[in-house]
Formats: C-alpha cells, structure tokens, sequence
C-alpha cells in the first residue's frame, strides 16, 4: 500500500466585479442655413420630450453658434437619437444633421 500525498485541496477565488458607470455621449444638432427653426423645435419635443422653451433655447444655441447640445446619453441610446434624428430629418426634405461625440 502506497501513501500518496492528498493533491485534492480547494482553491478559492473571490472575483472582484467593479462596476462602472457606462460612457456618456452628446447628442450634438449641427446649424445649417435651410431647416426651419419650427421644425427643430418640435424634433427637440418630439425625440428629446424638451419643453417648448428649452426646445426653443437649444435651438437657438444651434442658430447662433453652430450647434447644440440635445441631451447626453448612453452610447445606444445616443446611438439611437442621432440614427431617429437624422431619419426623420431626411424624411421631411431637410439637411440637418446630428451627430454624437464623447461626453
């Protein structure tokens, strides 16, 4: 009879999990010369649920200086806005553009 030594010992691992918060991102309307300001109004309403006032503030912050910031989201849901956005512009014959950049 041989004595073998006992190689069945038990590892214990504990995991850590560290839990981030996602990415944020800007949804950005971009300024043209041709979209109608009613018309990016009700789009900030209709896809951001902005009130009419600041829809109309966002609105003309995208006028006067270019763009304007729509609300920061996470990366599928900007992904999405910009995506319904541009959609729903293109639909309507208008060129304005949305785009999403790193918050």
């Amino acid at each position: 009879m041989s004595h073998e030594p006992n190689h069945d010992t038990e590892t214990l691992t504990r995991t850590k999990t560290s839990i981030r918060e996602p990415s944020m991102f800007k949804v950005l309307l971009l300024n043209d010369d041709f979209t109608p300001m009613d018309f990016v109004v009700d789009l900030l309403v209709r896809f951001f649920q902005k009130s009419a006032d600041d829809a109309t503030r966002i609105m003309l912050n995208v006028h006067h200086n270019g763009v304007g910031i729509c609300g920061v989201f996470p990366r599928e849901i900007a992904e999405t806005k910009v995506m319904q956005v541009n959609q729903h512009a293109r639909k309507n014959n208008h060129p304005l553009k949305c785009k999403m950049e790193k918050s």
